[in-house]
């Protein structure tokens, strides 16, 4: 004779179902991830229109030309002031996570503090656009 669990007849419990609507909005921190989400968006269309640029570049002078005109409009002017706030918030977010996701780096055997990553992360960013900058500056006609 088998030993099998009795069901037992008679109300069943309710297991908790915890409410997911609007989880991002409980919790700042949750609040500062879901930015950082969406600034990436801003990152990802950005790219969508450089390489839309590639692809009018390829097509010929006409076919960049109309491309180049279109970025003067105001509405992609706009578009791309929106997307610089996007990507300079995106960065900050970045460089602010980047200690924290990072191997633990040791000067001289004492801990390098996460502000000193971040700082760094941001002058070389800053060094790389001016470098940028200067190339296009110096390789005009």
């Amino acid at each position: 004779m088998s030993r099998r669990a009795e069901v037992r007849p008679g109300p069943q419990r309710k297991t908790f179902v915890r409410p997911m609507t609007r989880w991002w909005k409980r919790d700042p921190f949750f609040i500062r991830y879901m930015v950082r989400e969406a600034t990436a968006m801003g990152v990802a269309a950005y790219a969508v229109v450089l390489c839309v640029g590639v692809v009018r570049l390829a097509q010929g002078e006409a076919a960049w030309n109309g491309w180049l005109e279109a970025l003067r409009s105001p509405a992609s002017l706009l578009l791309h002031a929106v997307l610089l706030l996007a990507m300079i918030e995106h960065a900050r977010s970045w460089f602010e996570i980047m200690p924290k996701t990072m191997p633990i780096i040791r000067v001289a055997g004492r801990r390098l503090a996460a502000s000193t990553i971040t700082r760094s992360g941001w002058l070389a960013a800053l060094l790389a656009t001016l470098a940028l900058l200067a190339l296009a500056w110096w390789g005009r006609p």
